[in-house]
């Protein structure tokens, strides 16, 4: 090999080499700062409650077929299948081993709204911090506490069961680099109280837009099609479309829309079914406030 071949092969390693370097600067978890999470004093362990009935947590984190009070022993342990593969979900009960009871607040406030884990590692989206992006550090300290409060579980999650390439984490970086944010998801008008707060609960902690807002290839959502509805992520189905040019609830009122999400019954006398079941159940113990704020954001978002 002459010496000009081993100085042009030399230089692309280097060029290599560099490329990864940079690649992994980009790329590599970025949780807050420890100041984010300091002085937010006592956790409000009620508004910590309506912080986790909004965020849906019993849905995916209690034990598949858990009813009543035990849904609220968080163990962990639904298999979510995807087209990426199948995601176990965690436990997230107090427990110090098998849960998150030896976590910090800025651990788990960096998992929910950064999406790294307590060893700081990127987390898959699957787990919708996505969406928990736009939490504020009051309402995550809030839920913390109140998790602090639930039953205990030593239930241990197998891992996720991911095929190539789906299980390099390095790769969510990548991801999280084009589309993490906690910018608005739709325009509204911000000065009405109301409005906003149905826009922080629906395209915050409700994080309404993971099943309802279709994605692409690489699993961002299309924000053109914001809650145009999607495919079911589960299996077989479709999610609906919840804007107000929809068949499902585009001719309803904000007040029919408040009725549905306390009591699921449509305007028409039928009732809620499928996934959304799980998701009523949880929204009816919101209060009538932020029922009718978000419903109000339903009808005020742009018509699909």
């Amino acid at each position: 090999m002459g010496r000009r071949t081993t100085k042009l092969l030399s230089g692309l390693v280097v060029l290599a080499l560099a490329g990864a370097g940079v690649f992994w600067w980009l790329t590599k978890p970025t949780p807050w700062n420890e100041a984010h999470w300091q002085g937010l004093g006592e956790p409000d362990l009620a508004n910590g409650e309506q912080v986790f009935w909004a965020g849906g947590c019993v849905s995916c984190h209690a034990a598949p077929g858990a009813k009543d009070d035990a849904r609220l022993v968080l163990a962990g342990g639904r298999a979510l299948k995807s087209p990426f593969g199948t995601f176990n979900i965690p436990n997230i009960s107090p427990d110090e081993s098998a849960g998150i009871g030896d976590w910090t607040l800025a651990e788990f406030g960096n998992a929910m709204t950064r999406g790294v884990g307590k060893n700081g590692e990127h987390l898959y989206p699957s787990f919708p911090y996505g969406s928990y992006a736009r939490m504020t550090a009051k309402d995550i300290n809030d839920l913390w506490g109140y998790l602090q409060t639930l039953p205990k579980s030593s239930n241990v999650a197998p891992p996720h069961d991911l095929p190539f390439p789906y299980n390099i984490r390095m790769a969510l970086g990548a991801w999280k680099l084009l589309f993490l944010t906690d910018e608005p998801r739709a325009e509204v008008n911000t000065a009405d109280a109301k409005l906003a707060r149905g826009q922080y609960l629906v395209e915050g902690p409700g994080h309404c837009g993971e099943c309802h807002t279709p994605r692409n290839a690489l699993g961002g959502f299309e924000p053109d099609r914001w809650l145009a509805g999607a495919p079911n992520p589960e299996g077989e189905g479709r999610i609906p479309d919840i804007t107000p040019g929809s068949r499902s609830i585009g001719s309803w009122s904000a007040s029919d829309i408040a009725s549905y999400l306390e009591t699921g019954f449509t305007p028409e006398f039928d009732t809620v079914g499928g996934s959304m079941v799980d998701v009523q159940k949880n929204l009816a113990k919101l209060s009538p406030s932020d029922r009718e704020a978000i419903a109000a954001y339903l009808k005020a978002i742009p018509a699909l």
